[in-house]
């Protein structure tokens, strides 16, 4: 029996990065769902969806990101956080609000990969 990979979650505040990211994350192979607000990040994070990894950059967001961040943390669904920042209070946040990793801007893509190949959870 072969194991599919479950979508992963890319949430960001700018169309144009969003877009970038899920085409790499197709590009090898992963099936993405996209939000680019915060509703529609509250929304897959409902339990609704059957999600594999919640890949979240919080630059342009307000603080409600780490409740959502949280849900994710809930739903044992594995998170990375990405942002601008590189900033001690972003890396303690995440790690709080149940984040498996933080990467910071811009990224590199190999270690992107490689979180992402060993974090995504398989059906």
């Amino acid at each position: 029996m072969t194991h599919t990979k479950l979508p992963i979650l890319i949430v960001g505040y700018l169309p144009r990065n969003l877009e970038l990211l899920g085409q790499f994350l197709e590009k090898i192979g992963y099936t993405v769902l996209a939000a680019n607000n915060l509703p529609d990040f509250a929304a897959y994070v409902d339990g609704t969806y059957r999600i594999g990894l919640a890949l979240v950059d919080i630059t342009g967001f307000d603080r409600v990101i780490w409740e959502h961040c949280q849900q994710c943390r809930d739903l044992d669904i594995p998170l990375l956080i990405i942002s601008a920042q590189q900033i001690p209070t972003i890396h303690q946040e995440s790690m709080t609000h149940g984040a498996h990793g933080v990467l910071f801007k811009p990224l590199v893509m190999k270690e992107l990969v490689s979180l992402v190949n060993n974090l995504a959870l398989k059906e």
